[in-house]
This record gives structure tokens, C-alpha cells and sequence, in this order.
């Protein structure tokens, strides 16, 4: 039998649940700024979306057995800086720490369609505003960034905050922890098709969660995203490798795998 206590407990905890969903939805419903027609690249005045707040950080979720561990705390074997030299980023604990002016780093290997898995933390003190403040980015095929950016309590513009599909797509929710707490995307993404003469046959999708809270839905992208601009497809390799952003600030990553879905 349950005592009054657990069931005022359960009781809040759906109260709770509720509200978060609630908020969710009202954020959805409403224009969370996801229209590419009527904003401009970086377009200050473009909605910011609503804040929710996730639930706890937990440990480094276990990878399934399929995975392929591309991190795993011990050691940069599997990465390589942008001329295939050895990356010079920290591994120190059970993470790696940006070593800013070293460059970015990227998988020695290439994937294409995948579930990506990647764990982050934003530098503490924060220090700085905007896009100076715990800035980095998880980029698929090297060309498809999910940004990452400390935007707890910082402003900035929506194409740009933590979570966007950079310059594209702002998150559907603002789901960041404060800076210093670890911080998870689970990110499903589907690489581009291009026939034989290179002409683009399906377009790049990414359906991304943070925190465990849904940010983008199946969102159709572009073509590569970038700073100030919005490039088209051009035709590439079925498979390229998962680059890091070395942005000059000392973000942390862990406990980082991947399935391929192809």
C-alpha cells in the first residue's frame, strides 16, 4: 500500500511533468522561428524560443552495444586535427577540453547517416556575452553543425544559440543547463543523397534532442550551414568525418559514440 507521502509525490511529479509538457507545446504552437522564409541569416530580431528546464545531469549514458566509441575519457586516438596530424586537444578525467588555437578536431574515420551521441560542458567562470561565451559546435559530415554555446541565461541570435541547426534552424526550446554541468545531444541524422552527375536527390535531416527534450523534428536542412551565409548542396562523399569546433574557448566533451544508420 502507498503512503500519502509517495502519492503527493507522484502527484507532483505529474504536476510537474505536465507543466514542462505544457510549455513545450505552447512553444511549438505559437512560431518558435523555424520559418527560413521570413528571417534573415542571424536575424537578431527573429524569436528566441521558450526556456525549459531539464530535468538533473546524470552520468555518462551507457553506449548500446553497437555503438562505435569515438570517445571514451582514456585517450585522442581516434581524432586528428584538419591536416590528419594528431589532435592536441587536453584529455584529462574522463573528458576531452578544447585546447583553444590547436584547431578543430575530427574522427579519423567518416560516417554518414547515424545516431550520434555527445555529452558537453560550457566553461566555468562563462565570461563573455553572445557568441563569446562557451562556444563550440558538433558538425556532421564536417559540414551540418548543431551549434554549441553556453545559453544559459545569454542572449543571442536564435540561428546561433545552443541547439540550432547553425544559421538555419533555431531549437524549438532553449533547454540548457548553467555552465559547468554536463550537457547531452542525442542527435539522429540523415546524411544527403546525390545521383551520379551530382544533381541532390533527398536533402539532410537531423532530429536532435538536449537534455533529453526534443529541439528539432526531422528538420529538412538547407545545404551546409555556415557563418553569414546559407550555401547550397554541393555533391560529396556518402561518408565524411564528425568534426569539433575549436572556437577559442575551453568547452569539455565526453562519453561521445555513434550508430551508423545506413
Amino acid at each position: 500500500m502507498k503512503t500519502r507521502n509517495h502519492l503527493v509525490s507522484i502527484a507532483m511529479s505529474s504536476f510537474l511533468l505536465s507543466i514542462i509538457l505544457a510549455t513545450f507545446l505552447a512553444g511549438c504552437d505559437s512560431d518558435p522561428g523555424q520559418s527560413l522564409d521570413q528571417w534573415a541569416i542571424h536575424d537578431p530580431n527573429r524569436p528566441l524560443p521558450p526556456v525549459v528546464i531539464p530535468g538533473p545531469p546524470l552520468p555518462p549514458v551507457p553506449p548500446p552495444s553497437d555503438a562505435i566509441i569515438l570517445f571514451d575519457g582514456k585517450n585522442l586516438f581516434n581524432w586528428v586535427d584538419a591536416k590528419g596530424e594528431p589532435a592536441r586537444w587536453k584529455v584529462e578525467g574522463d573528458y576531452m577540453e578544447v585546447v583553444p588555437k590547436t584547431g578543430n578536431i575530427q574522427t579519423k574515420h567518416g560516417f554518414g547517416s547515424c545516431q550520434l551521441h555527445i555529452e558537453w560542458m560550457a566553461p566555468v567562470p562563462s565570461g563573455g556575452e553572445g557568441q563569446d561565451r562557451g562556444n563550440s559546435g558538433v558538425f556532421l559530415m564536417g559540414l551540418y553543425e548543431v551549434q554549441v554555446l553556453d545559453s544559459f541565461e545569454n542572449k543571442t541570435y536564435a540561428d546561433g544559440m545552443a541547439g540550432a541547426i547553425y544559421g538555419q534552424y533555431p531549437p524549438l526550446v532553449n533547454a540548457c543547463r548553467k555552465p559547468g554541468e554536463w550537457q547531452t545531444y542525442d542527435i539522429i541524422f540523415y546524411a544527403p543523397k546525390f545521383d551520379a552527375e551530382g544533381k541532390l536527390l533527398e536533402p539532410a535531416r537531423m532530429t536532435v534532442l538536449h537534455n533529453g527534450i526534443l529541439i528539432h523534428h526531422n528538420a529538412e536542412l538547407t545545404g551546409p550551414t555556415a557563418h553569414k551565409a546559407r550555401p547550397p548542396y554541393n555533391a560529396h562523399a556518402s561518408k565524411l568525418p564528425l568534426m569539433l569546433q575549436d572556437h577559442s574557448h575551453p568547452v569539455r566533451f565526453r562519453n561521445i559514440w555513434l550508430r551508423e544508420l545506413d
